[in-house]
């Protein structure tokens, strides 16, 4: 695994992904839940792993400080502070053209893709 230390990734805030449209109010603006998988992907585009592996998230603690309007382009950034193994622990951050919009850190642990698919799949009685 090659750590790029830092990744980034972006969107728009359309009405798809608005707290009113994925449930988690009733107000046109970016939801909570769209934040935290864009910063999830800020975190993975942080990472070049080896061919057979993939990052699962194992903890979100943000805090989701302004409102985002449809039309926005909301813009994360992810750095890796910690490594202990297989287990990186990011410092993330998002902001639209107005400033910050949420701060927090993330955790993901590198898994093998096959043996994490195959004890899934044990999990659930296949």
């Amino acid at each position: 695994m090659q750590l790029e230390r830092k990744g980034r990734a972006e969107t728009r805030v359309t009405e798809a992904n608005t707290a009113a449209a994925l449930g988690s109010g009733s107000l046109p603006v970016f939801a909570t839940p769209a934040l935290v998988a864009l910063m999830e992907q800020a975190a993975v585009n942080a990472l070049a792993l080896a061919a057979g592996e993939t990052s699962v998230g194992v903890s979100v603690e943000i805090r989701h400080t302004a409102a985002s309007g449809v039309g926005r382009l909301v813009r994360a950034e992810a750095e890796v502070t910690e490594e202990k193994g297989r287990r990186l622990v990011f410092r993330v951050s998002a902001a639209d053209e107005n400033g910050p919009v949420g701060a927090g850190r993330h955790e993901r642990v590198i898994v093998n893709s096959a043996a994490f698919l195959a004890k899934t799949r044990a999990g659930a009685g296949e």
